[in-house]
């Protein structure tokens, strides 16, 4: 087995191969991969209900020394955000209460915002109102959200764009990245592999950098902002309550600065909707 290859990808390429016990343990793993990452061997033979020696033999058709070693691997596999590693054995078709999501979903809140301070919003809110054009990105699970500050930002911003747009490629924006622009780059689990390319690129165009990202990515000195947004939830699926509130901050703090100004173009819009009979 490839020793470069995720350890969840071992266990699939593995499954044609094994014995029916085996393959019982390869397809529990394969829908609950968190278990190995946190449980011991006897634990992990327990929940699958297969012998001890299953799991001997099976880890060792993987392609490892022994059991630490696999955990191990699927422990740096976990990091990579994958909602695999949410689900849980004991349960899983148990819903939660709305109860539990709410108070995690204030919990993600509280947390976020006890390192993010009132005068970092007001800085970041401010480079964004004076960069001679504000560029945001995201992609997968991040893109909804770049997308969303891009339109609602719209109405106080002519200079503000989601890249990449439709047939376009990255590449085609980010050489017109300037000194005095503004970058917001939404980098939520699961971030794609280009990202610290991505990174190292805005840096040396010296525009200031927003850089938003989950709990799990590590904290970046390099940009101008680095924000952590909690995303903890009792289900399989993570909670972005926090990263809409973040966007919610920034994009009313915009709106007030914007004064007399972003007031006129606000009624200018509106009159151009009413006109065109658009909404």
């Amino acid at each position: 087995m490839p020793k470069d290859r995720s350890f969840l990808f071992r266990v699939r390429e593995a499954l044609p191969e094994l014995r029916p016990a085996e393959r019982r343990l390869g397809e529990f793993v394969c829908d609950f991969p968190g278990e190995l990452a946190s449980y011991s061997a006897q634990e992990l033979a327990l929940l699958a209900h297969v012998s001890k020696a299953t799991v001997t033999r099976f880890i060792q058709r993987l392609g490892y020394a022994n059991y630490e070693e696999a955990r191990r691997h699927a422990r740096i596999d976990k990091q990579s955000g994958s909602r695999l590693f949410l689900n849980r054995a004991e349960e899983p078709g148990r819903p939660q209460t709305i109860e539990a999501h709410v108070a995690q979903a204030i919990s993600n809140l509280e947390t976020t915002f006890l390192t993010i301070s009132e005068s970092q919003i007001e800085a970041a809110s401010q480079a964004m109102m004076t960069a001679r054009k504000v560029w945001v990105l995201g992609f997968r699970s991040s893109f909804p959200f770049a997308s969303y500050l891009q339109w609602q930002l719209t109405q106080v911003l002519e200079e503000i764009v989601a890249i990449p747009g439709p047939g376009q490629t990255l590449g085609e924006h980010l050489v017109s990245i300037a000194p005095d622009d503004m970058v917001v780059f939404f980098a939520l689990r699961r971030r794609v592999a280009q990202g610290e390319n991505i990174l190292a690129h805005i840096r040396k165009t010296k525009a200031q950098l927003l850089y938003i990202t989950d709990e799990s990515a590590q904290f970046e000195s390099g940009p101008t902002w680095h924000f952590q947004c909690q995303t903890l939830a009792p289900g399989p699926l993570f909670n972005h309550t926090a990263v809409m509130t973040l966007c919610h901050l920034l994009i009313t703090r915009c709106l007030e600065k914007a004064g007399v100004e972003g007031r006129k173009r606000l009624r200018q819009i509106e009159t151009l909707n009413e006109k065109l009979d658009e909404l």
